[in-house]
């Protein structure tokens, strides 16, 4: 993914749908980051919970286990989220929309 997909689109050539698409794109984007940070809470505290409440040796790894897959989901998903932030700014900079920069 190293290829921005955003580049082709000329600001000229942008019309009110485009940009409406663009703003739905920002918004898809941050339900996303919201959705990995949901999972990766879930994780952690299932992890604490697991590890606090039981009793047999496989189910404290299991918990173990849980908490960095919590931790690494919430980073990869700020990760992915930055990236695709990037993106988004890069086109709505060349369309000229005063909110693009934060």
């Amino acid at each position: 993914m190293g290829h921005n997909p955003y580049t082709q689109f000329d600001s000229a050539e942008l019309i009110l749908r485009d940009q409406l698409a663009i703003d739905r794109t920002l918004l898809a984007n941050e339900r996303t980051l919201l959705s990995y940070l949901r999972s990766g809470v879930a994780l952690f505290i299932a992890g604490i919970s697991i590890i606090h409440f039981s009793h047999e040796r496989w189910f404290t790894a299991m918990g173990f286990i849980c908490l960095p897959s919590g931790i690494l989901t919430v980073w990869f998903g700020a990760k992915r989220f930055r990236k695709m932030d990037k993106a988004i700014s890069v086109v709505r900079v060349k369309m000229g929309d005063i909110n693009a920069e934060k």
